[in-house]
């Protein structure tokens, strides 16, 4: 089941969307519930759980963490830098390598790398899912596929192991044009 579709630039540098959109928010007994495009998690944002965690929360990484927040594909600093500046132009490049390294080390956000040399980002706290990237356009598909889980508890079983995580990431190339 393809749960999102996301571009990965790889041919050079990433070009921001014009029309960056954040996602949906629903508010359901008080709590904030992200759609994340991969099926909705319940959970505070990245700026409340940087606050639970003792970070000293800034102006400019607040920013940088709504951008992180509002963010349904998979950005690498440079798309950061530009989403975040695009708010308030006194961040820098520097300071988002550092805010993102700090989330990193914190547990908030986690580093992918689709194979492109550029290191993307996700908020840790998503749903668990997979991803496909296709080699050709660089988009990443999101997918989720019981079956898939269950075959992988079983050969960890097999094993004599006891799953408590993984990351998947598939890579191919269409068989047929879209």
């Amino acid at each position: 089941m393809i749960l999102h579709r996301s571009k990965v630039n790889r041919l050079g540098p990433t070009r921001v969307e014009k029309r960056w959109k954040p996602r949906a928010e629903t508010r359901i007994r008080g709590r904030a519930w992200k759609n994340t495009g991969v099926g909705q998690i319940m959970n505070d944002t990245i700026i409340e759980r940087c606050a639970a965690k003792g970070l000293r929360m800034t102006d400019q990484r607040r920013t940088i963490a709504a951008v992180l927040e509002e963010a349904d594909d998979h950005p690498d600093v440079d798309e950061l830098h530009a989403r975040a500046n695009a708010h308030d132009p006194r961040i820098s490049l520097a300071t988002v390598y550092r805010t993102v390294k700090l989330f990193e080390e914190s547990g908030i956000l986690e580093k992918v790398d689709f194979g492109d040399g550029r290191a993307r980002y996700e908020d840790a706290e998503r749903e668990h899912h997979d991803h496909l990237i296709d080699l050709k356009t660089g988009d990443v598909i999101e997918f989720v596929d019981p079956e898939i889980e269950a075959l992988q508890e079983k050969i960890a079983a097999k094993l004599g192991y006891r799953l408590t995580g993984h990351k998947m990431e598939l890579y191919g190339v269409p068989l047929k044009k879209r």
